[in-house]
């Protein structure tokens, strides 16, 4: 069939454009993104005419100019040709490198028998079956989503961030951000960190002493890559934050639990055996509890006597409330022997991914080194953003209007589990954003949550926060407020309490 047969059968260009183009765009934008999709997956294959500006403004209820500047757009990238008093032509040649694009390649005939790929053989370890924190995929559908340290839109800084990003465009700043940095930072967002947000800790560094990663996790990833081998020995907390045990676990046979107490982690002898001892001394994770200075003290004390390291993780070094400033345990450091991680986007943004490490420069140095083999540096352009997200004087803005926000939202959790669920036992909330909470001995928290989801209302089972999965108690639960609204909480947990009582009624019968 020709192409110009072709064109006689009707499309539905109303339905494409529904289809294949972001609403988030502008319409012109929108005509070019369906286009362009309509071309790349063959429905206009090359040669083919495209409607006249007019025809296709009218099916698509639009302004003609709107279509017009898109295929202007599109010939100037290559995807159409203009023919003089014919129209708009797909390019002939507009599907070369493309994957997409028809190749000579033979196809696999019938008798064809690949050979079987055996990974099991050739995957060092399996990171997909280790166990890890999990969220429904839907959770923000949700109508309770007690869920931790997730992105809350209604305390998002729209038009703050939205002006730095703007700023971040300006010609000298392209000209800073856009060059390839290797294994170098924003030195303005270096600057902010270190003089506006890591003295709010205590923690006074130089620049050099500085690196900034693609989130905590990043940190503690590269930490674990550059300084632990097979056989060395990393302390963890027990319970502890299960994404720093599988990292530490990858990289050696030897993780030594530590328990933990109300007063944080458990201090001893024990602790002389590590080589490095991973700590979240501002809120412990999971169980939201504080180290306290006496602990923090023989930490570092035991640490000089062993010869051994602390990765301290501050990851909620940004939401504190209702508490006296408790500085960061690297504050204390004298001897050069706590390496502190840090996140700047974790309270309002996870997804932006923007962390840093504080350490001595000859760890730094490397630090940066290994980083360029796994991607160069982070984002410079996100990075500067931010920088100007920090001098303008937004984020410390934002951090007291969080930290207003969820002491509400903590005193209603609070009040709302004594009064529906008055036999679970919870962790005081001192600052936090989250709830550690213990039940009654029968209770099953992964089946409960399952039960809940159903109800719309999601919490994390706690079992996986514990090393060892099989003996880990199955009745205490992580229940999140950065991401539900303080009026829905008593509501989400009446509800929660509802199915508390359908197991309770089937634990006695």
């Amino acid at each position: 069939m020709s192409s110009q047969a072709a064109m006689q059968k009707p499309v539905l260009w109303d339905r494409l454009f529904e289809r294949e183009s972001a609403p988030n765009l502008s319409l012109q934008g929108r005509v070019r993104q369906m286009l362009v999709s309509a071309i790349l997956s063959g429905h206009l294959p090359p040669g083919m005419p495209v409607p006249s500006s007019r025809q296709l403004a009218d099916q698509l209820r639009i302004a003609r100019n709107t279509v017009v500047f898109a295929y202007q757009q599109l010939v100037s990238e290559g995807y159409l040709v203009s023919r003089e008093r014919s129209g708009h032509f797909v390019c002939d040649s507009v599907m070369q490198g493309h994957s997409g694009s028809t190749s000579e390649a033979a196809a696999p005939s019938d008798t064809d028998h690949p050979q079987q790929i055996r990974w099991d053989e050739r995957l060092r370890f399996r990171p997909s079956r280790q166990r890890n924190i999990s969220k429904p995929q839907d959770w923000q559908k949700q109508p309770y989503p007690f869920v931790y340290g997730q992105f809350d839109p209604d305390l998002f800084p729209t038009a703050e961030w939205r002006e730095c990003c703007i700023k971040a465009l300006s010609v000298l700043d392209i000209r800073s951000w856009a060059p390839d940095l290797i294994t170098h930072d924003d030195p303005a967002l270096i600057e902010q960190i270190r003089t506006q947000v890591l003295p709010r800790r205590g923690v006074w560094a130089d620049a050099e002493e500085i690196v900034i990663t693609v989130g905590a996790q990043h940190a503690l990833y590269l930490l674990a890559d550059l300084l632990v081998n097979e056989d060395t020995v990393v302390g963890m907390e027990d319970p502890g934050y299960p994404d720093a045990r599988n990292i530490f676990a990858s990289h050696t046979r030897h993780l030594l639990p530590m328990p933990v107490d109300e007063g944080g982690l458990c201090t001893g002898t024990h602790l002389l055996g590590c080589d490095y001892v991973f700590v979240t001394p501002g809120h412990q994770c999971p169980t939201t509890v504080t180290l306290s200075m006496e602990r923090r003290e023989t930490l570092l004390a035991l640490a000089r006597q062993a010869d051994s390291m602390i990765i301290e993780d501050d990851f909620e070094s940004e939401s504190r409330w209702g508490e006296g400033a408790i500085p960061a345990l690297k504050s204390l450091d004298r001897d050069g022997r706590v390496i502190y991680v840090g996140s700047l986007a974790k309270s309002f943004a996870p997804g932006l991914r923007i962390g840093y490490i504080v350490a001595p420069r000859e760890l730094t140095r490397e630090l940066r080194a290994l980083r360029r083999l796994m991607l160069r540096h982070p984002s410079a352009y996100i990075q500067r953003a931010f920088s100007l997200f920090i001098s303008l004087g937004h984020h410390h803005s934002l951090l007291r209007k969080q930290s207003q926000a969820y002491q509400k939202r903590g005193a209603e959790l609070t009040q709302a589990l004594a009064r529906h669920l008055p036999d679970f036992t919870p962790t005081p909330i001192t600052g936090s954003s989250s709830c550690w909470l213990q039940g009654p001995p029968w209770l099953n928290a992964a089946e409960l949550s399952e039960a809940a989801l159903a109800e719309g209302v999601v919490v994390e089972p706690g079992d996986v926060f514990f090393m060892n999965g099989a003996n880990a108690p199955g009745n205490v639960l992580r229940v999140g407020f950065t991401s539900i609204r303080p009026e829905l909480i008593e509501p989400g947990i009446a509800k929660l309490a509802q199915v508390v009582r359908r197991f309770r009624l089937r634990a006695a019968a």
